[in-house]
């Protein structure tokens, strides 16, 4: 499993035109998911992001986590994480996951992140989605 996370003072998602997925301050997680990732490795990763410290504390030191700062999640699908470009000029996606696994995968992190207390939005999996986003720092992490 792979994440890029992304620090946000807001972030949305739209399929077709509609928003589907809108948050304020939070995080807007990037999620891939590849052959032979496990609802453990949801749950650790999860919980990594929820518990991990990038928010700035009152004296400007990165010190605060996602519950410290009642932010919210946006996860995104996103299966190019795992492409390949090693060989030639067209990536493969060998290494990402099935679909009907990867999606209820995803659906299992978006899942634990609420049973946490989070408040979590989503983008639609295999969708074409348009994702905006104003990253905060800029404040980028991969998670693996």
């Amino acid at each position: 499993m792979k994440i890029v996370l992304q620090r946000v003072s807001s972030a949305s998602v739209t399929v077709d035109g509609e928003i589907c997925g809108k948050i304020g301050t939070g995080y807007l997680v990037l999620l891939g998911v590849g052959q032979g990732d496990t609802e453990e490795d949801c749950r650790r990763l999860a919980d990594k992001i929820i518990n991990l410290r990038i928010f700035s504390d009152e004296n400007d030191k990165i010190n605060l986590s996602l519950s410290d700062v009642g932010g919210d999640l946006l996860i995104v699908s996103q299966f190019t994480l795992y492409a390949d470009c090693r060989k030639g000029n067209r990536p493969n996606f060998i290494q990402a996951g099935k679909p009907d696994e990867a999606e209820r995968l995803y659906n299992y992190f978006a899942d634990y992140c609420r049973s946490k207390g989070k408040h979590v939005e989503t983008g639609i999996f295999g969708a074409d989605m348009k994702v905006q986003l104003v990253n905060d720092g800029p404040f980028t992490v991969i998670l693996e």
